[in-house]
């Protein structure tokens, strides 16, 4: 079975947003259109380009 990839989180991908609110932050996935963590994790996900960069200097594949 293979490693779970780390990299593989709702904050790495290139749909993830961050707004700023009254009472704190919101996190929301502009592809899905719904609400996320920075943590959580969907089989949709495109890793950013900063990202995919580090992963393959890590020795993962996209």
């Amino acid at each position: 079975m293979p490693k779970p990839n780390p990299f593989h989180v709702c904050a790495t991908c290139i749909h993830f947003r961050a707004y700023k609110e009254d009472g704190g932050t919101r996190y929301m996935c502009a592809r899905l259109g719904f609400d996320t963590q920075p943590s959580y994790r969907f089989d949709c996900w495109v890793p950013k380009d900063q990202v995919v960069k580090l992963m393959e200097k890590r020795g993962w594949k996209s």
